[in-house]
Parts: C-alpha cells; sequence; structure tokens
C-alpha cells in the first residue's frame, strides 16, 4: 500500500515537472535557425560602411586619362587638366588656401608690410604693390582696411599653360575701407560703412616644382 502511494506522488511530480516544461517552452519560444543573432564586436569590424569622403574633398582622375580625354571644354575639363598634372590639387583646399591668402594679402598692402606680401605675389604684381604703398605713405596717407566678412570665394576660371596652372576666383566681402591724412583726417571713405567689394584675383604655381605653395599673379576689381 506504501510502495503505490509513493508511486502516485512520483507520478504526480512527473506530470507537474512536463507541464512547468511545456509551458516556459511556449513562453520562451523555440529557436527555428531564423532568429536575428546578437551583434558582435566581431560581426560589427566586418559590416563597416564604406569610408565617407569629406563634402570638400574631390575624386582624383585616373592617371590613365589624358589631357586630350578631358579637353571638353568648360571649367570642369581646365580642372581636370590642372588634376593630372598636379594630382595634390583640390578645389576645396585651394578655396580655403585662397581665402587666407585673401585676407593677408588685404591687410598687408593697407598696413603697408612689403615683407609678408613678398613671397605672396609674384614679381610683377609684387613691384605694383609695393610702388603703390611707396606713393601712399610719400603723401602721408594711411590706409585702413577691415574685412568683415567674406561671403563667397568662387573659382571661376582655371586654365594650364605649360606647366604652370592658373586659377582666378572671385571674392565677394564686405570691407570697412578708409583713407586718412597726416593729420588723421577721412579723407576716402567711410570708418562706420561697411562696402560689398568684389576682387577678382587670379593665381599660378608651376606644378612641376615641391613647392605647393600658389603665388597671385592678377587683380582685378568689378566694383
Amino acid at each position: 500500500m506504501g510502495d503505490g502511494l509513493v508511486f502516485i506522488d512520483i507520478l504526480i511530480f512527473a506530470l507537474i515537472a512536463g507541464f512547468l516544461i511545456f509551458r516556459l517552452r511556449s513562453v520562451l519560444g523555440r529557436r527555428t535557425g531564423h532568429e536575428q543573432q546578437r551583434p558582435t564586436p566581431y560581426t560589427q569590424r566586418d559590416q563597416r560602411a564604406e569610408p565617407r569622403v569629406p563634402d570638400n574633398v574631390v575624386a582624383l582622375p585616373e592617371r590613365s586619362r589624358t589631357l586630350e580625354d578631358a579637353a571638353s571644354g568648360g571649367l570642369g575639363s581646365e580642372l581636370t587638366q590642372i588634376k593630372i598634372a598636379d594630382p595634390s590639387f583640390d578645389e576645396g583646399t585651394f578655396a580655403q588656401g585662397a581665402q587666407m591668402a585673401f585676407g593677408m594679402i588685404v591687410e598687408a598692402y593697407a598696413a603697408g608690410d612689403t615683407a609678408s606680401l613678398r613671397p605672396l605675389l609674384s614679381d610683377d604684381l609684387y613691384d605694383s604693390f609695393s610702388e603703390a604703398i611707396r606713393s601712399r605713405m610719400a603723401e602721408g596717407e594711411v590706409l585702413e582696411t577691415r574685412i568683415e566678412r567674406i561671403l563667397s570665394a568662387d573659382i571661376i576660371e582655371a586654365s594650364l599653360d605649360g606647366r604652370t596652372a592658373f586659377v582666378t576666383v572671385k571674392f565677394v566681402s564686405r570691407q570697412v575701407i578708409v583713407t586718412r591724412d597726416e593729420e588723421g583726417d577721412v579723407v576716402d571713405g567711410d570708418p562706420d560703412q561697411t562696402q560689398e567689394i568684389t576682387d577678382i584675383w587670379t593665381f599660378a604655381r608651376n606644378t612641376r616644382v615641391t613647392d605647393p605653395n600658389w603665388l597671385l599673379v592678377e587683380t582685378r576689381s568689378s566694383n
């Protein structure tokens, strides 16, 4: 009799255990082989996205391209010719450097700082700037120029003449320009008035030399 009760108890416990296992499987679910696996550092490393190219970086042309292939006309083809001659050339980097040079040259010219102008200008343009500075100083005049903001700096022309590359940039800026006499009185301009000035500057560089610097070779103004 006692053995029968023990058997019944074991059977009841087995049924309860089976029921619990069934409930657990219904709640947790069964693996079907299609479950989304938890990402690991290794799978993320293998599935990296392609590196993002900065907005201001222009892809270099294939070295197998020739000047004849690029000579389809327009500014784009001219810039491509410069890139073929100088693979390090990049419009974005050039434009940033041109803006820096613009500010340095304008301020150095106003201050009569020929030492700062010398490495930034071609020989002919340096002579013209120096002569204008000497003439201004001889008359006892002082030029005050302050660039409030460069609104834009756009490449509008480009060409390759032999080994020399030429790139022309149109600068639109807001400046305060005042000329004073020896007594400090204003003879031209308004110290409280900002003017919008458009300058067209051409830079040049020998693509065969290691010196990466561009020189200002020509200036024009549409104002």
